[in-house]
């Protein structure tokens, strides 16, 4: 169980200045250049970290592909790449606290929910590639008589990363792990607002045995570290979360340089769909709450979209509002707030212009829609519900990524999954029916990478996560995301 009094004296520490971590040891920008870090929780700096330029990417992917050229972690054995990764994992359990509460400060989730979702989920993430990794076989092929046809997975080589700022460490460690679980070396890139877990977690890999130059961050703005990340002729492919806009640059710039495989787990606009047979009303209204407004909505699978079938419409809309009512917003490290700070004033001011165009558009605001707690200095809203939604409005089809939900009747099953589809996205979507039969007409017909029924969010690393349409490619999670991290090899030997 977390302790208040030791949350406190963690968020009361001071925050170093933080360089890069390349070739195993911290060092500042080629130019000196460095960039201040506002914590969400009061709006004051927290510390300031490197701003790193193209010449500093240079640097780490030069350094990351001598490691791997070299072999010093592609050419060990599996056994001891599972060894050096599950102490990772040890040393990453053993900080969890100081990670989660660093991480805290640094991008305003509820302690709770990063404790666990972050510190803990990626200790948990290690673990798992690390066991799967010496279980990864090539193949022998059914070939003609005197041929041995053989299959290898070879590691690709240099893996550039992006992640963003909402769950670095849960997503960082989705894209670290199963690329070093199968040899490669590593140049991350994380959000500029969202870097110190992520560079503590470089440090403590150092520390478990990963070798020098194998795991690099590169800290700075996506313009600059991003840009040069994806451009470069010596990464050979490239993985990222965050939006499309982003998305579709780094696509350019991978034709632009040396056509690198791009990965990408992009925007969401997910649908939550209520049929009038749910069994618990109660229960769905509380757990449909929990889907949009953890962590102030800022979660890639946020069930944004509340699509509720008429004749049970008004009632439930009044359930979500006292769900949403109830919830405790106040700073992220007080074990009794249950919503934290939105991440940024930028995000803040974007989350509350998507409510102005909502109410002009002919949405009703129903709860919250401000900005409170201003006394703090920190960036939280009032989770907010709008009803009377209609699917063409801007907050039916835009990502807002703030603690904003869109109300929408249907009348019917085929109406539900119209609407579903309507947006260029297709991460994820909730469905809550009694009819079995009328579940999976839902999974098959709403085109979603994700799609829970009867609960919203919580699957584990046994299942992959990846969207459909602009929502994406790739998968991050479970086995199929080693497939990111290797190379197939035919050998064709005649005998």
């Amino acid at each position: 169980m977390l302790d208040q009094a030791a949350i406190d004296v963690l968020r009361n520490q001071p925050v170093a200045e933080q360089g890069h971590f390349v070739n195993g040891a911290f060092a500042a920008s080629r130019e000196g250049a460095t960039l201040e870090v506002l914590s969400p929780i009061d709006g004051k700096p927290l510390t300031r970290i490197a701003s790193g330029t193209a010449a500093d990417v240079g640097v780490a992917v030069e350094g990351a592909r001598k490691a791997f050229e070299d072999g010093r972690w592609s050419k060990t054995a599996p056994a001891h790449r599972k060894k050096v990764l599950l102490k990772l994992a040890d040393l990453i359990e053993a900080k969890a606290l100081e990670l989660a509460v660093l991480g805290v400060r640094d991008n305003g989730t509820e302690i709770n929910m990063a404790f666990k979702a972050e510190a803990l989920s990626a200790a948990g993430t290690f673990r798992y590639y690390a066991e799967a990794l010496d279980k990864i076989y090539g193949e022998i092929a059914p070939t003609a008589d005197n041929v041995l046809g053989l299959v290898h997975r070879a590691p690709v080589g240099v893996v550039g990363a992006i992640v963003p700022w909402n769950f670095p460490l849960m997503i960082g460690a989705w894209k670290i792990a199963p690329a070093l679980a199968m040899g490669n070396s590593i140049v991350l890139k994380p959000a500029e607002s969202a870097s110190l877990s992520l560079l503590r977690i470089a440090e403590l890999a150092s520390e478990a045995g990963v070798p020098d130059g194998v795991f690099n961050v590169v800290t700075g703005p996506g313009a600059v570290v991003g840009e040069a990340l994806a451009l470069s002729m010596d990464v050979d492919i490239l993985v990222f979360t965050g939006s499309g806009a982003t998305g579709r640059r780094l696509l350019e710039y991978s034709a632009r340089s040396n056509l690198k495989r791009c990965y990408l787990e992009l925007g969401g606009k997910s649908p939550n769909i209520v049929f009038n047979d749910t069994a618990d009303l109660a229960k769905a209204a509380k757990v449909s709450a929990a889907g949009i407004f953890r962590n102030s909505g800022q979660v890639c699978v946020a069930g944004s979209r509340l699509l509720v079938q008429e004749d049970i419409h008004d009632d439930f809309v009044a359930a979500i509002c006292r769900e949403a009512e109830a919830l405790k917003v106040g700073d992220p490290l007080d074990l009794s707030s249950q919503i934290g700070a939105v991440h940024s004033l930028t995000q803040l001011e974007a989350d509350l212009k998507f409510v102005e165009t909502a109410e002009a558009e002919g949405a009703e605001r129903r709860t919250g829609g401000e900005r409170i707690l201003t006394e703090t200095g920190g960036y939280y809203m009032a989770p907010t519900v709008m009803s009377g939604v209609k699917p063409g409005d801007t907050i039916a089809r835009k990502e807002v990524f703030g603690p904003v939900l869109a109300v929408t009747a249907f009348k019917d099953e085929e109406e539900a999954i119209r609407i579903a589809n309507g947006t260029e996205y297709g991460l994820a979507a909730g469905i809550w029916t009694s009819d079995l039969g009328r579940a999976h007409r839902m999974i098959s017909g709403v085109r979603s990478g994700v799609i829970h029924v009867n609960t919203y969010g919580g699957s584990d690393m046994t299942v992959p996560l990846g969207g459909m349409k602009q929502s994406g490619n790739g998968h991050d999670k479970s086995l199929h995301a080693l497939d990111k991290y290797v190379d197939l090899k035919t050998a064709w030997i005649q005998l």
